[in-house]
């Protein structure tokens, strides 16, 4: 019998190209982006609204596209590296580009998506169609 060392690490990497493979993933297409921002998906009455955080990332490297029924996000968050009179002991937080997808829900009109970027949170609101937006029924006694 042969003992071998027990690799977390290597266990980790095997869990992730697995899922990935299971909810259809490219693992190429992946690699291509070094982080995730994270994002709060809710409704309102009105609307559906994803709010996604990022800190230090200038408005004009965020990009956001509507097509064949996902929203996507994409842009990058850049780090100085020029700067020689800062000595980093630390660096924690994550740079380079990243991107999310989702599904648009039903009875979102595509044409009508606004985003909107202020103080690091990028705020993108998926209006509901006039169908989908609840409505109340008067209920008639006999």
């Amino acid at each position: 019998m042969n003992l071998s060392t027990w690799d977390p690490f290597r266990e980790l990497d095997q869990m992730s190209t697995r899922l990935n493979r299971v909810l259809g993933r490219n693992e190429k297409e992946l690699s291509n982006y070094d982080w995730s921002p994270s994002v709060d998906i809710l409704e309102t009455a009105e609307d559906f609204q994803v709010k996604c955080e990022l800190p230090e990332v200038r408005r004009e490297d965020v990009k956001v596209n509507v097509a064949d029924g996902l929203l996507r996000i994409e842009g990058e968050r850049k780090f100085d590296k020029e700067d020689k009179t800062k000595r980093y002991h630390r660096v924690e937080r994550f740079y380079g580009s990243f991107m999310r997808s989702f599904a648009l829900p039903e009875g979102v009109e595509p044409e009508k998506v606004k985003a909107e970027f202020k103080d690091g949170l990028l705020t993108v609101r998926m209006p509901k169609s006039p169908k989908a937006l609840p409505r109340s029924v008067e209920v008639k006694l006999a």
